[in-house]
């Protein structure tokens, strides 16, 4: 086994407020500076959309990610071969219009307008030119489905679904969406660093960030087209490649990154997994049926002594073996099995996972168990009153007929296997239940005892799950370990010449916290 430590992370969806408060953290920090204005390490989606930049998760546009050739995987629009053949141009890189065309507002004509019969504005200028701008769309043009007909309509998940099913969605009284907050996943199998062809991108060895070395980029470019997640982004004015960096100097501190640290909803987790890199190309390599299963596999036990005995030998320290047993991620994606990795099918093992979200199931099942309802009693979708009178085949069948059709659901989280998504749903939906029973008291011991057990969980692990979830304080959310960047300084150091460089284009320092 080759063992290694991997920062990782949780979002739990039915806590995203929608609020952006991550998104102007991340911006006020990394890409608040020139030829970054269009830049959003970390974004926050409505879906059903398109998601920034337009459709990113349609590779047949995009030909991000790897896919499977026989019984081994390449990389799907870069390579040496295909980034040979585009080198001049490639087709596949998304444009300005594609993310969009970042603008503000000459805030001076307010002022400094001669006086006239009509209101002076601040007219929209471009941040890129600086010439005046009709704003077609943002960042988060289709936030809470506000460009519904030009945007959620052409969600390219909703392309396995039939045409009822889509229309059905989006039908005024059945229509439900929810926030997908998103920053670089740090993958295992980064797409982004096998397609750099000057080798400027990096997977750092002591946590797994992903990393792009500015003094090594050449602006190839090849990164932007590899991730089909498309976080890696194009700095005009600098001619470098740039992307989220987790917020590596608060890490090595001992803070949480920016975006995590300022979440209102409190949403996001951060922890260390191990995960035996040896078997990264089999696991990425894996039919399409069994990416999530293989992917979960790859991570490993940090309280089997076999496991720790091998990380210790390959150089992994006491803390953060430590940190890996305390870590809210093991719990979510191992032990609790209620958070998924999205899209899968590119085949980068992700390190950002997501449970997924529960409000639009409710809302589904309780209008299906009161058709005779009026419109102002199936409000009361969004409370739990109703799971008092419902049987559980009821509740956990209705599932499956969820206002969010588990086809929709399973596209993003589970690699389109339905049956996994419900699962996890299901499991979701048995924590309600039982904590409906703990805090309200209308719903029999039985009838929680036999949720629990439906979907194989115990009242410890509920209780676990529940206080992690909605108790959890900070320390208990973000488990990160010592930094001993002094021993990477060091190999580092070993490794330089005479003139003091390194032969990665530049010279370690002590690492700084923000």
């Amino acid at each position: 086994m080759n063992i290694r430590s991997q920062m990782s992370m949780v979002f739990h969806l039915d806590k995203c407020l929608g609020c952006h408060t991550c998104t102007v953290a991340c911006k006020n920090i990394w890409t608040d500076r020139k030829g970054a204005e269009y830049m959003w390490f970390n974004n926050v989606e409505t879906k059903p959309g398109t998601g920034y930049p337009t459709k990113w998760e349609d590779q047949e546009l995009y030909k991000g990610g790897w896919e499977k050739k026989g019984n081994s995987i390449e990389l799907k629009g870069a390579g040496k071969l295909k980034g040979l053949l585009n080198i001049f141009h490639n087709p596949n890189l998304p444009v300005i219009d594609d993310y969009y065309e970042p603008f503000t507002y000459k805030y001076l004509n307010l002022i400094e307008s001669p006086q006239s019969d009509v209101q002076p504005v601040a007219r929209a200028v471009s941040l890129i030119t600086g010439k005046p701008l009709d704003i077609k769309m943002g960042p988060n043009w289709d936030d809470d489905l506000s460009g519904t007909p030009d945007y959620a309509r052409k969600d390219p998940n909703l392309a396995k679904l039939t045409p009822a099913e889509q229309e059905a969605m989006f039908q005024l009284e059945q229509m439900a969406f929810y926030y997908l907050p998103r920053i670089c996943n740090h993958c295992l199998n980064p797409a982004c660093v096998a397609s750099c062809p000057s080798g400027a991108i990096y997977k750092r060895g002591e946590d797994g960030v992903v990393l792009i070395d500015q003094n090594v980029c050449k602006a190839w470019r090849m990164c932007i087209t590899a991730c089909p997640y498309k976080k890696t982004y194009y700095n005009w004015s600098t001619g470098k490649s740039e992307k989220c960096l987790l917020c590596f100097p608060r890490i090595e501190v001992g803070e949480a990154p920016a975006c995590m640290h300022s979440c209102v909803g409190r949403i996001r987790y951060l922890g260390v997994l191990l995960y035996d890199a040896d078997k990264i190309e089999a696991y990425a390599s894996a039919d399409e049926k069994d990416l999530i299963s293989s992917q979960l596999d790859i991570y490993l036990d940090p309280f089997d002594p076999k496991v720790i005995a091998e990380a210790k030998a390959n150089g992994i320290a006491d803390s953060t073996i430590k940190a890996a047993q305390a870590s809210p991620i093991y719990k979510f994606v191992k032990e609790w099995k209620i958070a998924l990795p999205l899209h899968a099918e590119f085949r980068t093992l992700p390190n950002l996972f997501y449970v997924p979200p529960m409000l639009p199931v409710m809302a589904t099942i309780s209008q299906n168990t009161n058709d005779n309802d009026t419109l102002h009693e199936k409000a009361k979708a969004w409370d739990d009153s109703w799971l008092y009178d419902t049987s559980l085949d009821e509740i956990f069948g209705n599932i499956e007929n969820m206002r969010f059709p588990l086809k929709y659901m399973a596209s993003l989280f589970g690699a389109g296997d339905e049956k996994l998504m419900a699962e996890k749903l299901k499991k979701l939906m048995a924590i309600r239940i039982y904590r409906r029973h703990i805090t309200v008291g209308d719903i029999s011991k039985e009838k929680s005892d036999a949720a629990l057990a439906e979907v194989g969980l115990d009242i410890p692990m509920a209780e676990a799950i529940y206080k992690m979830t909605s108790l959890a304080k900070f320390d208990d959310r973000f488990v990160i370990p010592a930094a001993h960047r002094e021993e990477a300084i060091e190999m580092l150091e070993s490794t330089a010449d005479v003139k003091g460089n390194t032969g990665f284009g530049w010279t370690p320092k002590p690492a700084r916290g923000i």
